[in-house]
């Protein structure tokens, strides 16, 4: 490749030995995208689903008040340096089914639910695949479908549902689930390997001697920072510190993997650590956008029905059954300590995006995040009243820092419409939705 101080194409590669990196968005492909002109009038979007498991600690989660001066909760609180970039949204629900734990995970992006059995799955396709065949125009990866968890999709998992639908909420058609991927190993991969090499053999020995996948492109890297501006320079130099940051975690991680853990049950997949396993896979996802190999991504922080537990937090109950608390104050308290640790992360993840410069502004100014779950109260597994709030920096149409409540229990697919819409996609209608959520005011 050779790099002068003309415009670079926006699909320009670092290609090295069984490696293709994409590079950030930088100043200088700007001119090279005359058809989508990153401009704040006309931001590249992305959009970023993060599900939670198992049902919600209710009074720790919802607001007392709507409007502009509610209060943030104590499962909120580490939302605090966001409040005026999110969005929480009270009094939507699922179709009602004899679902417990697939009612309120299938429907989540699709706004239905299948069959009963193992056979005949069915349900509807998703939301974020619905974005994605528009997006992918752009992108290398239409999607990627991303999860903690590694459980096998045979057997009945809820009430006689396929254990299909407790595993994912990505649905690319009617008849097909998208799995989630929960190898962080498998997910970097997939993002920087040399998916067009046939030398599978000498990506292993990399991978085996420790090697960074950048060695193999440390020249032509050095010829690109030569052909930029210093601005340009420092967005390769941040991404490239991601990169080798996320590798050599991999690395301690599979390290570490076969020690004993005597006071850690290890989730499956790697690293042993929830945190450290959570963290690296919302580091990948920011790596993901920042190089627009994809635009649209979900992430199961669990899956419904989840019984890891969570020492790190003193929390050694397995999930599943605490959420059946049986309204013990003490147990929907001790709950509650995993729901805020849910929201700890995902605030890791919004102040990497704020760090992380995009063409006009940062990450998160470019992209709008749909958080919650399916279920509201665990303990006999409702699907109204969601907890679920919307983020987004300041291209994505999302006006935050006000608490929304719908009083007439509204679809969630309505809400589903709504973001379809704020991202340039508009669609009438999705599952059981009536018309799109007015969301912009502070009332409602």
């Amino acid at each position: 490749m050779i790099i002068t101080k003309k415009c670079i194409p926006r699909r320009t590669m670092l290609r090295g030995l069984g490696t293709a990196l994409a590079l950030p968005l930088l100043d200088a492909m700007v001119p090279a995208l005359s058809a989508q002109t990153t401009t704040a009038a006309n931001p590249v979007k992305r959009l970023s689903v993060v599900y939670i498991p198992n049902g919600m600690a209710m009074e720790y989660w919802t607001p007392a008040t709507t409007g502009v001066d509610f209060e943030l909760t104590p499962v909120m609180q580490p939302l605090a340096g966001f409040r005026d970039k999110i969005l929480p949204v009270s009094g939507l629900k699922l179709p009602w089914d004899n679902a417990p734990h697939a009612g309120g995970s299938a429907p989540f992006l699709t706004g239905s639910i299948g069959n009963t059995g193992e056979t005949d799955i069915y349900c509807n396709v998703s939301m974020d695949q619905i974005v994605a065949r528009q997006f992918s125009q752009h992108t290398q990866l239409g999607s990627l479908e991303l999860g903690m968890e590694d459980r096998g999709n045979s057997g009945q998992c809820s009430n006689s549902f396929s254990c299909i639908y407790t595993n994912t909420i990505s649905w690319r058609d009617r008849t097909t689930p998208l799995p989630m991927q929960n190898n962080p190993r498998l997910v970097f991969e997939r993002l920087f390997g040399d998916s067009g090499s046939t030398d599978t053999q000498a990506r292993q020995q990399r991978i085996r001697s420790g090697r960074s996948i950048l060695d193999s492109v440390l020249v032509t890297i050095s010829d690109l920072k030569r052909g930029v501006g210093v601005q340009d320079q420092d967005k390769i130099n941040q991404y490239l510190d991601g990169v080798r940051d996320a590798e050599r975690r991999l690395q301690k991680a599979e390290e570490q993997k076969d020690q004993p853990l005597p006071l850690v049950e290890r989730p499956a997949g790697i690293p042993s650590s929830y945190e450290q396993h959570a963290k690296l896979m919302f580091d990948l996802q920011l790596l993901a956008f920042q190089t627009d190999l994809t635009r649209v991504i979900t992430f199961m922080l669990g899956r419904e029905q989840s019984s890891l537990t969570y020492p790190e937090i003193g929390v050694s109950e397995a999930h599943h059954p605490l959420s059946h608390h049986a309204y013990d104050p003490v147990k929907i308290a001790t709950m509650s300590k995993i729901n805020t640790f849910h929201v700890q992360l995902f605030n890791y993840y919004l102040e990497r995006l704020q760090a992380t410069a995009d063409a006009d502004g940062s990450l998160l100014d470019n992209t709008l995040l749909l958080y919650g779950g399916g279920i509201s109260d665990s303990h006999i597994h409702r699907h109204d009243n969601l907890p679920v709030l919307l983020a987004g920096g300041a291209n994505t149409g999302i006006r935050g820092g006000h608490h929304l409540h719908f009083k007439n229990d509204e679809p969630l697919a309505n809400l589903l419409v709504t973001v379809m819409g704020k991202l340039g996609v508009p669609e009438e209608s999705i599952g059981n939705s009536v018309a799109a959520l007015e969301i912009d005011s502070p009332t409602a």
